[in-house]
């Protein structure tokens, strides 16, 4: 018989996890005051430096929030849950992209930059997705999208060669309503969406271009995009960082 696993982490990183569940679950809500490390060190029967051990790490991760001489709280801005179907229909004519959109309903300044525009062999992942041999390319449109001037997603999105030449896909500026309402100009609607979710730790990549504190793992999202008859026409690897935002999904029942 193998031997029972064992939480052999160090007792301040167990007990940041143990916080760190209380403030994303919502039991310790925007602004609560932490208990004392008094209360703490009594809960966890352990010293006052393992306690200020792990309030440090929830500092660092921007969890919690030191106030000189009054006490240590939760962040303020609790994590925000993102939904996917807000996103998948073409915007309105005269419109932006409706992750614009969305925020501006959220009261949230929004925008994109552009990082790349070009193409590439992507990964093999989404090769497999495009039906692509080895060596073959696809177009890449990368970018940031930043949520009251901070960074709130990298994205990598692919498209066939063989629809996105000559089109706004392979400019470098931005597309007016963003890709789904291009696309749907072009005669290719977006059918059906497919998101594949996943925690990891974050690339250098991600950990600077999302601002990524101390070890925060990232969301990373495989999203395909369908139009007819099940024809791929997008593959995105979308990043987010994980102290941030957090995804959420509505199925309704046939």
């Amino acid at each position: 018989m193998p031997e029972p696993h064992k939480d052999e982490r160090p007792l301040s990183d167990r007990i940041a996890a143990d916080l760190r569940k209380a403030i994303k679950r919502g039991d310790w809500e925007p602004g609560f005051r932490v208990p004392s490390n008094a209360d703490l060190c009594e809960q966890y029967e352990t010293s006052n430096v393992t306690i200020q051990r792990a309030i440090k790490i929830l500092k660092d991760e921007r969890f919690l929030e030191g106030q000189s001489g009054v006490g240590v709280f939760v962040r303020s801005t609790p994590a925000q849950t993102i939904n996917p179907a807000h996103y998948i229909a073409p915007a309105e004519p005269g419109q932006p992209y409706r992750w614009l959109t969305e925020a501006t309903k959220r009261n949230q300044s929004s925008k994109y930059k552009m990082l790349k525009v070009a193409e590439e062999v992507p990964p093999l992942e989404v090769r497999r997705v495009l039906h692509l041999a080895e060596g073959e390319t696809a177009m890449l449109r990368s970018r940031i999208g930043f949520l009251d001037e901070r960074p709130a997603e990298l994205v990598h999105s692919y498209y066939p060669v063989e629809l996105a030449r000559g089109t706004r896909l392979a400019d470098r500026r931005l597309i007016p309503g963003g890709s789904p309402k291009l696309l749907l100009d072009m005669g290719y609607p977006t059918r059906a969406q497919e998101d594949s979710v996943d925690a990891r730790p974050a690339t250098t990549e991600e950990y600077l271009a999302l601002e990524i504190p101390r070890d925060v793992p990232v969301l990373d999202i495989f999203r395909v995009v369908y139009s007819d008859d099940e024809k791929p026409i997008e593959v995105t690897l979308l990043v987010k960082p994980s102290h941030r935002f957090k995804m959420g999904y509505r199925v309704e029942m046939p």
